[in-house]
């Protein structure tokens, strides 16, 4: 019997975020006892035997260009050839031709479909990279059951992938998007090269793309390229202390495009062979980085790091000591002395014992995406998203399909502000060279909240001095804390806005009362972007504010569940300054009768004092008073007039 392209099992490495194939072909007599044989190699025609041969020679020195060569002459010498197409599909497998490969398996399968048993591992694979995951499954079965790997590690990894077909089609049958496309658009000359480019990252505006690309397969380097229309326009280095002659990579800049947090290798400040480094940006552009230090790092691996939208945490993914399997993802928290926190865990719902990496959280802090192998996927590194609960642990985390998960490995994935169009490097068939930067469009269901944002200054309302203060943003249903922020020492915030829901927006700062507004979303659609400056009033008698997350149902004075985010504030605000004494103030529209609406004014602004006396605030402290429509703030002749007026205000009775 002449040598065949054995299919033996495929060795994995990786590099660049690519997996690589090791392609063995040693000689070997198949054993084919069991099965009634029709295809008889010892007819096949000389030439193309000695064709064969060569191309055997050449794929053993790895020159797979043209071994391809040899088979398809030896193929043209004698078109009967099954083991020269099983050749084929081995070789085009090894370059992710998929469908090529199963056009050669098939032509060798039907010339006799017994002898090709040992190749349907290979096969199937081939199947699945095309997505015909219910013929990948009657292959690898069909192996399994005829002719299971004798191999330990051999029969292990065919059961896995039945394993993995078989989620593939359940996954396919339970998706209600059939009509989702997946696209994915080369971003253009302007980013990639014929280098490769990865770890996309874009402002918060869509303006600006920040990556990383490999410079001679060596130094990674920070680019930057601005947008013009549709065109990204031509990448440059970015500008300050960043970049070096030696490895910077997966960088994670924030919201506010003032952090940039990113990896690098060997520097001689390094706790282990890659780092975390944190850098600030300037009028000069980045200033010289600095370790995040030993609490953060380990001397194990450390990269991929992501900020929060808030800066008030910071995930990234290490091979550290103590993990849950291979790599973990972590989450350090940002203290009040501005140091991090030592690194959590994110415990057993993200994490598993395989390798779970690359961590991106949305600019909505609320939707991660993270690269796993460990949970049940279709083969390989799959990209998974999970929401943030309303007790602020993380759900279950979901698969994002097929086909934007495949057979091969997914990397790194970048989400931008508009939830919908989503960055990943890939060396697709129009890659300029290596791993290209693309975009697509998610599936609906795999979106995180469209987000806008809000920024302003924060300043004293008598001096106008710029104030250094707190700025949060409290989802009004579940009382959940989206987002808290500190301004800088000028008094200037940035923060984001995820569409979808209603929020409390306040800000505060010590001796002084809190500022209140709030964004009704939830059923509104808008494009809007806030700028914000706001004054805060110091604590002195006679100061007062407008209480504007106060609600109440329609002319009745029962306190709505959304109330108690800032009722909960003013209840701090108290416990603060002891001293401090409020009297409530209701207020209403002109609609009606005046004494009916003195009447629920004054209940309204009892319905106050009663939950603050429910939190311990003594009712030596506290006073009601109704004003009906007496002390209207804005036109009773329009909507939006009424509205301002039906109010609740605090006001300093002693301090």
């Amino acid at each position: 019997m002449w040598p065949a392209f054995v299919d033996l099992q495929l060795n994995y490495h990786s590099m660049n975020g690519r997996r690589i194939y090791c392609f063995l072909l040693p000689l070997f007599i198949l054993s084919l006892n069991s099965f009634a044989q029709r295809y008889d190699p010892s007819k096949i025609n000389k030439k193309a035997l000695a064709l064969y041969e060569q191309a055997r020679e050449r794929a053993e020195a790895g020159n797979y260009i043209n071994a391809t060569a040899f088979l398809q002459q030896a193929i043209a010498a004698d078109s009967g050839y099954a083991d020269a197409y099983l050749g084929l599909g081995r070789l085009q497998l090894e370059y992710k031709n998929y469908r090529i490969a199963v056009t050669n398996f098939e032509k060798a399968i039907s010339i006799d479909s017994n002898y090709c048993i040992n190749y349907f591992y290979s096969y199937s694979v081939c199947l699945a990279g095309t997505g015909e995951f219910e013929k990948a499954l009657n292959a690898i079965s069909l192996l399994l059951k005829k002719a299971p790997p004798a191999n330990g590690r051999r029969l292990t990894d065919a059961l896995q992938h039945q394993k993995d077909y078989r989620f593939a089609i359940d996954h396919a049958r339970m998706e209600t998007d059939k009509n989702y496309v997946f696209a994915p658009q080369n971003v253009g000359a302007g980013v990639n090269s014929i280098e490769s480019e990865y770890f996309p990252t874009l402002s918060i505006d869509g303006k600006q793309l920040v990556f990383t690309r490999r410079l001679n397969d060596l130094n990674e380097d920070f680019f930057i390229s601005e947008i013009n229309g549709k065109d990204w326009l031509s990448a440059r280095p970015i500008e300050g202390k960043i970049n070096t002659n030696t490895s910077e990579a997966a960088q994670s800049i924030s919201s506010d495009g003032e952090w940039m947090v990113f990896t690098a290798k060997d520097r001689k400040d390094s706790y282990g062979n890659y780092d975390l480094y944190f850098s600030t940006h300037n009028a000069f552009g980045w200033t010289e980085p600095v370790n995040l230090g030993g609490k953060v790092n380990s001397d194990q691996w450390d990269s991929q790091p992501c900020l929060s939208p808030d800066k008030r945490e910071l995930y990234f993914a290490s091979r550290r000591l103590g993990g849950m399997g291979g790599v973990d993802i972590y989450v350090c928290h940002l203290q009040s002395n501005g140091k991090w926190s030592e690194p959590e865990n994110l415990g057993n719902t993200i994490n598993t014992s395989g390798d779970d990496q690359c961590p991106f959280l949305h600019a909505d802090n609320q939707t991660l995406y993270f690269v796993s192998n460990g949970h049940q996927g279709f083969g390989g590194n799959d990209i998974f998203v999970s929401r943030r609960g309303p007790n602020g642990e993380w759900e279950k985390p979901v698969n994002l399909g097929y086909p934007i998960n495949t057979i091969d490995d997914e990397g790194t994935l970048f989400v931008a502000a508009d939830g919908k169009t989503a960055y990943y490097a890939s060396d697709r068939t129009d890659s300029k060279g290596g791993l290209d930067i693309y975009s697509f469009e998610l599936r609906e269901k795999m979106r995180p909240f469209r987000t806008l944002w809000v920024k302003g200054k924060v300043f004293d309302k008598k001096t106008g001095a710029p104030l250094p203060s707190t700025v949060e943003l409290t989802d009004l249903a579940s009382k959940q804390l989206i987002s808290k922020v500190s301004t800088d020492a000028d008094g200037n915030y940035f923060i984001t806005l995820p569409v979808g829901k209603d929020y409390a927006f306040s800000v505060g700062r010590k001796d002084y009362l809190f500022f209140s507004d709030n964004f009704l979303m939830a059923d509104r659609s808008t494009d809007s972007t806030y700028t914000k400056d706001i004054a805060l009033t110091p604590i002195e008698v006679n100061a007062k504010m407008v209480l504007k997350n106060i609600f109440f149902e329609t002319n009745k004075f029962t306190l709505k569940k959304e109330s108690q985010v800032e009722l909960d504030e003013l209840a701090s605000l108290m416990n603060e300054n002891p001293t401090l004494r409020i009297e409530i103030g209701g207020h209403t529209d002109n609609v009606g009768k005046p004494a009916d609406n003195l009447a629920l004014s004054n209940n309204r602004a009892k319905a106050v004092i009663e939950y603050l006396l429910s939190k311990n605030i003594s009712a030596q402290r506290l006073q009601a008073k109704g004003f009906g429509e007496t002390q209207p703030i804005a036109d009773n002749k329009t909507e939006d007039g009424k509205a301002k007026n039906r109010r609740t205000e605090m006001r300093v009775t002693s301090f």
